[in-house]
C-alpha cells in the first residue's frame, strides 16, 4: 500500500491540520502517517490556543516513521516556527524524500497567525528550495511575494516569483478570488501554465481545504501520478468535499468539507 506523511499541526476540531491531511489520505486510499509539529486548541470559530513542539521532538517523530515505515510522499502544513522548519528541512535532507508538498500555512481560516513571522524566510529559503509542489492561497501568495492579485494575470505573476523561490512547480490557489463564479487554481512548472477550474462551491463550510487540497495531491503522487494529474484529481476531490460539505452541520464557525463525500454516496452535482 502506498504511504503518505503528513508533518503539521493538530485541529481539536477535526476539520484541518493533520486531523484533515489523514482522512483525506484515507479517502483517496493511501497510508496516512503523522508527525506532529503543535498542538491547537481550535472549532470552526478561531484558534483558542496553540502549543509548539520542541523541534527536536518534531524530528524524533520522522526518525520514527521514516526508519521504520518509510513515506511515498510527504506533505507539510503549520510549521510554526523557524527551529521547526529548520528540524524539518534536516531530516527531509537526511532521507533523501523529493515528494514534498509545502502548503505555505501561515495564517488559519479565522485569521489567526499560525506561522511566526521570523520563521517565514526560513520557509522560503530552507524548505522551498526541497518542495516537489508548494500551494498558496491569494493571502500566502501576497505574503510571500508583495503583490496585489486580483485576477488570473495577478496570479501567473506570483507563481513566477514563488517559483523563482526553489520549488518546481507552484499552484496559486484562486478560491479567494472576488466577484467569479469559477474557482481556478494555476500550476506554473517554469516553463508554461496549467488552469483548472471548477464551478465555485458557495458554503461557509470552507475550513481545512487548504489542507485537503494539499493532501490530496500528496496521495495522487504518492500512488505514483506525475504532478498535474495529482493538482487536476485533488481538485476535483476538493470539489466534491465542498459540494458534500455545504449539506454538513458542524460548528458555528466554518464549518469543515465532507473528506468522505465518495463513501457518503452523496451527488456531486
Amino acid at each position: 500500500m502506498k504511504k503518505a506523511l503528513t508533518i503539521a499541526g493538530s485541529d481539536s476540531g477535526g476539520g484541518a491540520g493533520i486531523q484533515a491531511d489523514l482522512k483525506t489520505f484515507s479517502a483517496l486510499g493511501v497510508y496516512g502517517m503523522s508527525v506532529l509539529t503543535a498542538i491547537t486548541a481550535q472549532n470552526t470559530v478561531g484558534v483558542q490556543g496553540a502549543f509548539e513542539l520542541p523541534p527536536e521532538f518534531v524530528a524524533l517523530q520522522i526518525d520514527s516513521v521514516m526508519t521504520d515505515i518509510g513515506a511515498d510522499a510527504i506533505k507539510t502544513g503549520m510549521l510554526a516556527n523557524a527551529g521547526i522548519i529548520e528540524a524539518i528541512v534536516d531530516r527531509l535532507r537526511e532521507y533523501r524524500m523529493e515528494t514534498l508538498v509545502v502548503d505555505p500555512v501561515m495564517v488559519a481560516k479565522s485569521g489567526d497567525p499560525l506561522l511566526r513571522e521570523d520563521a517565514r524566510s526560513a520557509l522560503v529559503q530552507q524548505l522551498f528550495p526541497l518542495a516537489l509542489v508548494v500551494t498558496p492561497n491569494l493571502h500566502e501568495a501576497r505574503a510571500l511575494t508583495g503583490l496585489e492579485i486580483h485576477d488570473v494575470a495577478g496570479m501567473k505573476e506570483a507563481a513566477k516569483v514563488i517559483h523563482a523561490m526553489g520549488p518546481r512547480y507552484v499552484v496559486v490557489k484562486g478560491g479567494h478570488l472576488a466577484h467569479s463564479s469559477e474557482s481556478i487554481d494555476l500550476l506554473y512548472d517554469g516553463a508554461g501554465f496549467r488552469e483548472f477550474g471548477a464551478p465555485r462551491v458557495e458554503t461557509e463550510n470552507t475550513h481545512g481545504t487548504g489542507c485537503t487540497f494539499a493532501s490530496a495531491i500528496a496521495a495522487g503522487l504518492a500512488k505514483g501520478l506525475d504532478v498535474p494529474s495529482a493538482v487536476s484529481e485533488a481538485k476535483a476531490y476538493l470539489t466534491r468535499a465542498l459540494r458534500a460539505g455545504a449539506r454538513l452541520k458542524i460548528g458555528h464557525g466554518h464549518g469543515p468539507v465532507d473528506h468522505f463525500v465518495d463513501w457518503h454516496g452523496v451527488a456531486s452535482g
